[in-house]
C-alpha cells in the first residue's frame, strides 16, 4: 500500500510540473498571441503578441519567371502560406514598378495588382516610381488599396508635400498599432530631370526632423511601435548581421541615416535602392534590414513582440528570407491571371523578333545603342545638321547581358527599361570635348564627320549630337533639345535592329 501511495504522489508531482511547464509555454516555440517568458524591459510574465513584418524591396517589375530572373508566382504562395500560419503584415520600400515589360507597358499596375491581391499595408516611393512621371504615380495610389509613403517629397510651386503620397499610415493589427513612415533619400539624380522636374526631396537634417516630428505624431495617436520605410541604403552587403554606428550609415551620396532617429523615434528600419542584403543592427539596438532586389532575391523578415501588460516590445528575429527558400512551391495563380487581365497591353512581346548569333555584354549593347542613335539621327536629321556622334550615359539592367538565340521585345524591354525619348541636341564645343569625347564613362559613336572634326573641335562652335532625355535634361551637359523621334527608345532599335537580322 505506501508502495502504491508514493508512486501516486510521484505522478502527482509529475502532472504539476508537466503542467508549469505548459503554462510556462517552456515545451515548445511562442505562437503569436500567447505568453512570452522573455518579455523586455518587464516584469517578463504578460501576455504577447507576435508579428511578423515581410518587406520587399527593388523588386523593379518582375512579375513573371524567365531564365534570367524567378517571378512573383512563388513567392505569392510563400507570402500566403505566412498569412495562414501568423500574425503578418507586407510591406515595400520602393521600385517596384519600373523595369519589365508587364510592368512597363502596363505602368506598374500589374505590380500594384499584385500587391493588393495580397494585402500590402503601405509602400515607400522610391526613385524609380518617377520613370514615368508624376501622374503615373498618383494614377497608382488610386488603384492602390494601401497608401503610398513620402514624407520628404515637395512640390516645387507649392512648398508643401505632394497629394499623392502620404507622410505616414497607423495600422490596426487588433492588439496593436504599427506606425509607418516612408521616405526616399537622396537620389534625386537618378531620376530623368523631366520627370521629376516639379518636385524636390528634402533629405539630411530636413529629413530628420520630418521623421522625428512624424513619430511624435503617430505615438500620440497610439502608435505602439515605428516602422521606417527609407529608400536608401548601404552600398555593400553584409553577409551576417553587423554592429553599425551613426557615421558609418553612408553610401555614395553620403550619410543616409541619421541615428539619432533610432534614439527613441524609429523601433525598425526597411532600406532600399542599393540592391544589397544585409541585417544590420545600429549603436541604439535598431535593427536594419534590405533584401537585395532587381532580381527578386528575396526579402526581409523580422518578427516583432509585443508585451500587452507593460507595453515594451522587442524585435526577437531578423534575417533574409532567399529565394530558395520558397523556389520550390507550387506557383500561385494570381501571376497568370494578371497576365491575362493585362493581354490587351502586353500585346506580343513574348513573340520571336529574331535571333542573337552570340551572348553580348552590357558594355556591347551600349556601344549598340550608341551607334543606333546616330543611325536614326543621320536618318532623321542628317539632311539639315551634321552629326558627330551618338550616344551618351547609357544603362543596361539585370540581367545585363542579351544572350544567344530567340529575342523577344520582353527581354529587351528588361534590359533598356527606360523611356529616355531620342533627341537631336546642340553643344558648345568645349563641352563637347569635356563631356563627351574625353569621358571615360560614356558610350559614344562617332561617323564620318565627327572623326574627320574630333581632334579639331572649336571650343566656341556649336556642335550637334544624338543622345536622349536622360543626358539632355542632364544640366551638368549643358545641351539643348533642337528636335525629337517621339515615343522611340533604345529597346525599341534595338528590337529593329535584330528583327533585320543584326546580331544573327
Amino acid at each position: 500500500m505506501n508502495k502504491f501511495f508514493k508512486i501516486f504522489a510521484l505522478l502527482l508531482t509529475l502532472v504539476f510540473v508537466l503542467s508549469a511547464l505548459v503554462a510556462c509555454d517552456l515545451l515548445g516555440g511562442i505562437p503569436a498571441g500567447d505568453t512570452d517568458s522573455s518579455g523586455t524591459g518587464g516584469s517578463g510574465t504578460g501576455a504577447t503578441y507576435a508579428l511578423d513584418v515581410y518587406t520587399l524591396n527593388d523588386v523593379h517589375g518582375k512579375v513573371v519567371d524567365n531564365n534570367s530572373q524567378p517571378g512573383l508566382d512563388e513567392m505569392t504562395t510563400y507570402l500566403k502560406s505566412k498569412q495562414q500560419e501568423q500574425n503578418t503584415m507586407f510591406l515595400s520600400s520602393g521600385d517596384m514598378w519600373q523595369g519589365t515589360a508587364e510592368s512597363g507597358l502596363t505602368k506598374g499596375n500589374i505590380i500594384t495588382d499584385w500587391m493588393n491581391h495580397l494585402g500590402f499595408s503601405a509602400m515607400a516611393i522610391g526613385n524609380h516610381e518617377f520613370d514615368w512621371g508624376e501622374s503615373v504615380i498618383a494614377k497608382n495610389a488610386e488603384l492602390a488599396d494601401f497608401p503610398l509613403l513620402a514624407i520628404n517629397i515637395f512640390d516645387r510651386d507649392t512648398n508643401k508635400r505632394v497629394d499623392y503620397c502620404d507622410a505616414s499610415v497607423l495600422v490596426d493589427k487588433g492588439q496593436v498599432q504599427i506606425g509607418i513612415i516612408g521616405a526616399v533619400g537622396d537620389c534625386y539624380s537618378s531620376i530623368s530631370g523631366d520627370m521629376s522636374a516639379g518636385v524636390y526631396f528634402k533629405t539630411d537634417g530636413e529629413l530628420t526632423s520630418l521623421v522625428k516630428a512624424e513619430s511624435n505624431k503617430l505615438k500620440a495617436e497610439g502608435a505602439d511601435f515605428i516602422i521606417y520605410l527609407l529608400h536608401d541604403g548601404l552600398s555593400k552587403s553584409y553577409s551576417s548581421e553587423k554592429y553599425l554606428t551613426g557615421n558609418n550609415y553612408k553610401n555614395d551620396s553620403g550619410v543616409y541615416y541619421d541615428t539619432s532617429l533610432s534614439n527613441g523615434y524609429v523601433d525598425l528600419v526597411f532600406e532600399a535602392h542599393t540592391h544589397q542584403s544585409y541585417v544590420l543592427k545600429d549603436e541604439y539596438g535598431v535593427y536594419h534590414l534590405q533584401g537585395g532586389g532587381d532580381n527578386n532575391k528575396g526579402m526581409t523578415h523580422a518578427q516583432v513582440v509585443f508585451n500587452l501588460d507593460d507595453n515594451s516590445t522587442r524585435v526577437r528575429e531578423a534575417g533574409l528570407v532567399r529565394h530558395n527558400t520558397y523556389s520550390t512551391m507550387a506557383d500561385d495563380p494570381i501571376v497568370d491571371n494578371l497576365i491575362d487581365k493585362y493581354d490587351s497591353v502586353l500585346g506580343t512581346i513574348y513573340d520571336t523578333i529574331g535571333t542573337n548569333k552570340d551572348t553580348i555584354s552590357s558594355s556591347q549593347i551600349k556601344n549598340h545603342v550608341a551607334r543606333l542613335y546616330y543611325e536614326a539621327g543621320v536618318k532623321k536629321w542628317g539632311a539639315q545638321y551634321d552629326i558627330v556622334l551618338g550616344g551618351g550615359y547609357l544603362s543596361v539592367r539585370h540581367p545585363y547581358d542579351l544572350n544567344s538565340g530567340a529575342v523577344n521585345y520582353a527581354t529587351l524591354y528588361t534590359l533598356l527599361p527606360f523611356d529616355n525619348e531620342i533627341v537631336l541636341c546642340k553643344i558648345k564645343g568645349k563641352d563637347l570635348k569635356l563631356r563627351y569625347l574625353e569621358n571615360g564613362s560614356y558610350y559614344i559613336y562617332l561617323g564620318t564627320y565627327g572623326t574627320s572634326i574630333r581632334n579639331s573641335i572649336d571650343d566656341n562652335k556649336t556642335y550637334y549630337i544624338v543622345t536622349d532625355t536622360y543626358n539632355s535634361t542632364y544640366s551638368s551637359n549643358r545641351l539643348t533639345v533642337v528636335a525629337s523621334l517621339g515615343s522611340v527608345y533604345a529597346r525599341d532599335l534595338m528590337a529593329e535592329y535584330i528583327a533585320s537580322g543584326g546580331l544573327s
